[in-house]
């Protein structure tokens, strides 16, 4: 692709590791649940008192308090808004950074982030299934729902990490605890970044070069979203930005060649219906090309 399109600069991004070993062990949240200090109380009792959170007792379980507080401790949150979003094993809330996240986002301002909460109690996981079957990673813990959200929660902080070394726009990850996921917010205040499906497209072939592009370089840095659609696609500040990469997995995975066909048909769907000539198998048969996902 000669063109930029807005695109970030990156070198070779390291291709991870599949295998490598994910720590279930308790958190600073679960000792800090346990021992209950008076000021955590007074922390979890100003949030159980706010109107956002008030049915919310599936998310906010006790440890969960535990790795807010923490949080905020650490100076990634400094104050809470409202729901952005509510999904079956998540939900997405507002907050205002804390002086650490202002640092690693690089903002004079107070920024403004986003605190993804898994349930631990209320999910069961059942859509999370066919990315975590045939990881070996959480082979032990197939039962253990707190092991598995744990571990899923650093996946997809390591992911998006993964996906910004390899030049691909997606939310800045800040800080993660325990079932909690802290990382740039994608919108203003007057809203989060509006979904690739729910916008007018003035130009579908540019926005098709950008997704396949970045669909391309995460697979060349040996990465699959797994989940790719015009649902978890955003247009933010007139750039596009992928979301939503909890469940993206490497090369290694037993089901990626799977994944990806399934990602280049939604991709090239969404895009047919833009009016533009395009199919799954010619959206695969690019990236096969012009991609390199065996490590060297």
């Amino acid at each position: 692709m000669d063109e930029d399109y807005g695109l970030l600069d990156t070198d070779q991004a390291q291709r991870g590791d599949e295998w490598s070993s994910i720590d279930y062990t308790d958190t600073e949240a679960d000792r800090i649940a346990r021992e209950r200090d008076r000021e955590f109380s007074q922390f979890r009792e100003r949030i159980t008192d706010a109107d956002q959170f008030k049915l919310e007792e599936s998310v906010f379980d006790e440890a969960t308090y535990g790795a807010l507080y923490k949080l905020v401790q650490d100076g990634q949150i400094a104050a809470f808004g409202g729901p952005v979003s509510t999904g079956k094993e998540a939900n997405v809330y507002t907050a205002l950074g804390g002086a650490v996240a202002k640092d690693h986002l690089g903002t004079d301002d107070e920024p403004t982030v986003a605190v993804k909460i898994y349930r631990i109690n209320a999910s069961d996981f059942r859509e999370m299934g066919e990315y975590l079957e045939g990881d070996p990673r959480f082979e032990e813990v197939a039962n253990d729902k707190k092991a598995v959200v744990v571990g899923w929660v650093r996946k997809e902080f390591a992911n998006l990490e993964r996906a910004l070394a390899a030049g691909v726009r997606v939310p800045q990850p800040l800080a993660v605890e325990r079932n909690v996921l802290v990382m740039e917010y994608l919108g203003t205040e007057a809203g989060r970044a509006k979904r690739l499906a729910e916008v007018s497209l003035e130009n579908p072939e540019t926005a098709f070069e950008v997704v396949r592009e970045y669909m391309r370089r995460l697979y060349d840095a040996g990465m699959i979203h797994g989940d790719l659609s015009e649902y978890n696609i955003v247009v933010d500040d007139s750039e596009l930005s992928l979301i939503d990469v909890g469940q993206a997995v490497t090369v290694h995975h037993p089901n990626s060649d799977e994944f990806l066909d399934r990602d280049c048909e939604n991709v090239a769907s969404f895009f047919r219906r833009q009016g533009l000539s395009v199919t799954g198998p010619d959206l695969r048969a690019y990236l096969d090309d012009h991609a390199d996902p065996t490590p060297a």
